[in-house]
Parts: C-alpha cells; structure tokens; sequence
C-alpha cells in the first residue's frame, strides 16, 4: 500500500519534540480507569493471562495490548479503551504474562513475539461474545507481537482479524535497542531497566536456582539482558537471534488483514529500519503512517473530546477497515 505521508495529526506547538511527547503523557496525563472486569484465562503450558474487559454488549470487540512493562491500566492503555468503548465497541485489555500485577507461575514470561497466547487465546475471547468484528491494537512491543502474528497467520488471519492498529512499532528489534543505548536515551534506558530488574528479582523468588542472578544489578542495556533471560529461557541462542528472528517487519508481506503501522518520525526509540517503507510498498494490506512528531507512543492532542491523536487515528482507521 502506499505510504501515508500526509497525516492528520498536528501536534501542538509546544509538542513538537519526540522527547516530550513521549515524556509529558506519562508524568502528566490523567485518565479514570475504566470499570473493568478481570478474567483468567489458563494457557495449555500451566500459566495464565489476565485479561481487563469493559462490556457493553456491542458486536465489535477491540484488543488492545500494552508495551514493555505495561499493563491494561498504563495511561496509553486507558486511553484507547475510553475512545474505543465510547464509539460502539466492547474492549478487552491483555496483560502479558506477570504484567496484571500478579507474577506469573513460570520462569518463562513474555517477549516481543510472544505470539503463542495470542493463538491460543483470541479464539477464546472472539467466542466469549460471539463477537461479528475483532481488531486489535498493539503499542511499542505489543504493536510488533500484533504484526508478528498477523503474519504468521497469513491467510487465515482473516478468518480471525478484521483489522490492526499498530503504534510505534520497533519492527526492527535490534536498530531499536542499539537507538536506546544512544546518549539522548540514558532516562528511558535506565526506567526500562529499573523495571526488568524488579521482574528479576520476582523470578529470583520464584525460582532461585534457575539463573546466575548475581549478574542483574550489572545490566545496563536490552543486549545484556535478553543474553542473560530473554533469549535463553525462550529458546534463542542470543540477544540477537532473538531480535533476528522476532522483528516484525519480516512478517508484514505475509499479512492478510488490513493493518496500520503509526510511527512518529520523531520517535527516539526507533531507527531507520523500523520504518519499514520498501515492505509496505509491496503490501496489499499494510499501511505505514509517519506523522512528522508524536514521539514514542505520545501523540499528544489537546480537545477533541479528550482523545489523543492516536487514539482517533486508530478509531478511523479500524472504522473505515471492517
């Protein structure tokens, strides 16, 4: 599909940073949370996925997924569903394993293509409403396990999808994490980090003698974390064989459904490559939107009923899809 170059959002004056519009959500945006119902679905494994529903007995139904360390109550998470919810669809929020607050049972957790729960489970949920229409919109990593899947299903994925949204997709995991050992990126490397040490420590009460643990404190960057866990407890051989072989931008020539990959050009997170152009250009079915600023999953855009930029633009697009 052609590339959409001439997007509709336009960021505020002051918003037009990728720093601070990937900063300013986080610290200064406020959102009720939405009255949700949890549910547990077991996975065939011996785990579990926790997933945060808001029904109002509509006949579409939207899945959203959060980024790394999220959760269905991170602030882009609320957001969506408020937009979603209020425009005739039931939402169903999907926790990543251990990210609903609970650990989850296995040394084993997520990944950026982790797309196994998703096969097993979007079946479960589709049914769970005899549901007409099921889309889905994934942020940052869960936007590349969106992707990832889709064309891993192929030509079934229609049988399943009616459409895809995805926000500021590292689709090129490896560019990505080398983007985030960049200097202008210390703060957000040094908070993801913060995060997965604390997953660590979890792991390390669960399972004590499962990893060389004293190595944690050390790591500073993806490289040496997906080296120590990642890869290794998700059967890969490395950092970047994991990267490898789960960037979704392999996968897009082999999606059947319509989908959006929304990438602000001034995301700091992502490189060159996760603006996958020449792959898009030779898809029937994706589409690549890179608004001018909107940073990594900000898009910050004041009126309009409350609902940021990409919050409508997925709206729109899924709308005018199915």
């Amino acid at each position: 599909m052609p590339l959409i170059e001439q997007s509709n959002y336009q960021a505020p004056l002051l918003f037009r940073n990728g720093h601070i519009q990937t900063i300013f959500p986080t610290l200064c945006r406020r959102l009720s949370q939405p009255s949700c119902k949890r549910e547990r679905y077991e996975t065939s494994d011996g785990d579990f996925v926790d997933i945060d529903w808001l029904r109002n007995s509509n006949s579409k139904l939207a899945v959203l997924f959060h980024g790394l360390e999220g959760s269905s109550d991170t602030w882009y998470m609320r957001g969506m569903t408020r937009t979603f919810s209020s425009s005739g669809f039931d939402v169903a929020c999907f926790n990543f394993r251990g990210c609903s607050g609970e650990p989850n049972r296995l040394l084993k957790s997520y990944h950026s293509g982790a797309t196994a729960d998703l096969r097993e489970l979007l079946p479960m949920i589709k049914s769970a409403g005899s549901y007409q229409q099921l889309v889905l919109v994934g942020f940052s990593l869960g936007g590349n396990v969106v992707l990832k899947f889709l064309g891993e299903e192929g030509e079934n994925g229609p049988s399943l999808v009616d459409a895809a949204v995805a926000i500021s997709v590292p689709c090129d995991l490896k560019e990505s994490a080398d983007c985030l050992e960049l200097a202008s990126n210390t703060l957000y490397m040094a908070r993801f980090m913060r995060f997965l040490r604390a997953k660590m420590q979890r792991k390390r009460e669960q399972f004590p003698d499962a990893l060389n643990y004293a190595a944690v404190n050390s790591m500073r960057t993806f490289a040496e974390f997906d080296d120590f866990y990642t890869a290794p407890v998700h059967g890969f051989g490395s950092a970047e064989e994991y990267w490898r072989k789960c960037s979704s931008k392999q996968f897009l020539s082999s999606i059947r459904v319509p989908a959006l990959m929304l990438n602000a050009a001034d995301d700091p997170f992502l490189g060159p490559g996760c603006y996958p152009s020449t792959e898009v250009q030779r898809s029937e079915f994706v589409f690549l939107e890179t608004p001018r600023h909107g940073g990594h999953n900000g898009f910050v855009a004041f009126g309009s009923g409350g609902s940021y930029g990409s919050e409508l633009r997925a709206l729109d697009f899924v709308l005018s899809s199915i």
